[in-house]
This record gives C-alpha cells, sequence and structure tokens, in this order.
C-alpha cells in the first residue's frame, strides 16, 4: 500500500540530490557552476569548483592559481587542506541520493522505508551544513586575498546551490519525520 506521507521527504531529497549533482559536476568539469569568480564579467574569468579550477586538471585538493605573484598568502598549507574538504558535496550528494532511493520504499512499501530516508535525510544535512560552512570560510578567505591583490573577485552560484540543497534537506528531514508517523496499513474493507 503506498503511503502520501512520505511523498514530500521523498520530493525534498530529490531535489537537494539534483542540486548536489550540480554542485559536484562544478568547475573544471561544467563551467557554468563555481563556487568563485575572478576577473570581471566578459572576460576570461578564473572559476573554482570542487575538483580544482579553470586550466586545472580535476584532482581532490588544489593550490589557488596566482594572478599576482606577490599574493603568496593564496596558497597556505590550510587553504590547500581545505579544498581537499570539498569531497563533501559529493559525498552529501550520495547520502541524499540514497535517502531518496529509501524514500521510494517507504512511499511504495512500508514504513521502513521512510525510517531510513529519516536518518540518511539528517545525516546528509549534517554533511551539506558542514560542507557549506567551508566553502564560505574558504571562498570568503580567497575571494578577500584577490581583492587585496587588486582583482575583482565574487561569490559563484555553487554556494547558493549548496545553501538550497541544504535548506531541502532540513525541510526532507522534518517532513519524512513526520512521514514516519503516517497511515502504513491496508484497509481491511478493501479487497485486493
Amino acid at each position: 500500500m503506498a503511503s502520501s506521507s512520505a511523498v514530500p521527504g521523498l520530493l525534498l531529497c530529490f531535489a537537494a540530490m539534483v542540486l548536489l549533482l550540480f554542485v559536484s559536476i562544478s568547475v573544471p568539469t561544467w563551467h557554468r557552476v563555481s563556487f568563485l569568480n575572478v576577473g570581471q564579467p566578459g572576460t576570461d574569468q578564473l572559476k573554482y569548483g570542487v575538483f580544482g579550477g579553470s586550466n586545472m586538471s580535476p584532482s581532490v585538493g588544489y593550490h589557488f592559481t596566482l594572478v599576482i605573484p606577490i599574493n603568496s598568502h593564496l596558497n597556505s598549507g590550510v587553504l590547500h587542506n581545505l579544498t581537499k574538504t570539498l569531497i563533501l558535496h559529493p559525498i552529501a550528494c550520495g547520502l541524499a541520493g540514497i535517502a531518496f532511493l529509501f524514500g521510494i520504499c517507504g512511499a511504495a512499501y512500508n514504513r521502513y522505508g521512510t525510517i531510513m530516508m529519516t536518518l540518511l535525510a539528517g545525516l546528509a544535512f549534517l554533511t551539506t551544513f558542514v560542507a557549506w560552512v567551508i566553502d564560505m570560510i574558504l571562498f570568503g578567505i580567497a575571494r578577500q586575498r584577490y581583492r587585496n591583490a587588486g582583482e575583482w573577485a565574487q561569490y559563484g552560484n555553487a554556494n547558493w546551490l549548496t545553501l538550497g540543497a541544504l535548506v531541502a534537506l532540513a525541510l526532507g528531514f522534518c517532513a519524512s519525520a513526520i512521514g514516519v508517523f503516517g497511515r502504513y496499513r491496508r484497509r481491511r474493507d478493501v479487497v485486493y
């Protein structure tokens, strides 16, 4: 018996998974999604994503490109190590995807799928929250250091896609937690 009480959490987990998937395939794979844009719009901008920047080969952890060689503080060991933590975005995407799959089971079959969706949506929410905080710290520092060097630097759209996924996961967690208490029993007066 399908349960409609699991559907809102299911849809919100799906939306979060799609947003995190867009963030995960950001620059250097997909140049429309980035965390930080350096250079004036309309010019050849330098963009940074989860696995690197423009004109970089994809890797976990990278160094920022020095536009002005004097700005040596941009490639400190701390910032390099923080770029390694950007791997949390694909991990959160995977957790949201697994929550979505359990949500399908919860909506179609039984309460246990909805319970698992609730737990995984909560874990994906925590992972996305940590990733978003690290994004804002890492790219906020890099943006300020580029600006101090006289470069134009602005946040990209991946920061806000991550925030949207964070909100969707928070709402998905709450909706699926409420959905656990929905009706999952078969009606006795209906013969199948």
